[in-house]
């Protein structure tokens, strides 16, 4: 069901509602990638990804984060494509880019930023409108604190690493002038680096004030902006059950000598494995 401000941009912008789908289509594919080795594969079936949003745990965590990266990044995109008529490219900064310090063109050239920048600014708004929604800022239930954050740091994984990109202009290769523009990362870098902090995510509890989430262990830091959070243990996800939305790993392949999560070891939980040579 949409909330309330959702209903209303489905109303108002419906273009930008098409690229909020879009985007999260990116993110489940792009979990479904990061986990494809893992006991929970991030599988899109009903049945059993609707019970992983209504928890509290890692892997909830890191979907609420790359669907959220992803409508930000879609909307961007789409920005700098033409495709919306309520933005384009991002607008040329005032302040100059910075002279490179090797290279052709590291003396005597002149920079100036131009082309078509993401606006990516404009993505990350609209995804936060949209993504937060259902959850209501002020509210003091840590399930609204933990579900806001993990929405913010994955918007944070694309507003927060744009890339510099240069064109060179000038006789012969003279480069005697760059136009610079900013330009989003790719969403398989945004999924890399929100599965690093899926790896390291911070289980926390609220504090007194309602407002705040504190880590769990009293010698950890406090969990920055862009870090993952959870406040429950997950489960195993060895055998199906469609309570903790767990399609369990029968049938599943895996890789018999690898030491890592994709090995028989782990992904076939001790049950042991059927071995197939293929020629």
């Amino acid at each position: 069901r949409l909330a309330g401000k959702q209903a209303e941009l489905c109303q108002t912008e419906p273009d930008i509602v098409q690229e909020v789908a879009k985007g999260a289509r990116l993110g489940v594919r792009e979990c479904q990638h990061q986990f494809r080795f893992r006991r929970w594969n991030c599988t899109s079936h009903s049945k059993y990804f609707g019970r992983i949003l209504q928890q509290d745990i890692r892997e909830t965590a890191f979907v609420y984060a790359i669907t959220a990266a992803g409508v930000s990044h879609a909307i961007t995109q789409a920005c700098s494509m033409g495709e919306l008529l309520q933005c384009s490219c991002a607008a040329t900064r005032s302040r100059a880019p910075p002279l490179p310090t090797a290279g052709p063109g590291a003396e005597g050239s002149a920079w100036e930023w131009g082309g078509c920048g993401d606006d990516v600014e404009f993505g990350y708004e609209k995804s936060r409108q949209f993504m937060d929604a259902k959850r209501k800022k002020g509210k003091s239930d840590i399930r609204t604190l933990i579900d806001l954050h993990n929405n913010e740091a994955g918007r944070l994984a694309v507003r927060s690493y744009m890339r510099t990109e240069c064109k060179c202009h000038g006789l012969s290769g003279s480069c005697t002038l760059h136009t610079c523009w900013k330009k989003m990362p790719h969403f398989r870098e945004v999924g890399d680096r929100l599965l690093e902090r899926f790896n390291g995510a911070f289980k926390v509890m609220g504090a007194n004030d309602g407002k705040t989430l504190l880590p769990v262990g009293r010698s950890i830091k406090p969990p920055d902006r862009q870090d993952l959070v959870y406040s429950a243990d997950s489960p195993d996800f060895c055998a199906a059950n469609r309570k903790t939305g767990s399609p369990g790993t029968r049938g599943r392949v895996c890789e018999s000598a690898a030491p890592g999560v994709s090995g028989c070891d782990l992904l076939c939980c001790g049950r042991g494995h059927r071995a197939e040579t293929l020629v």
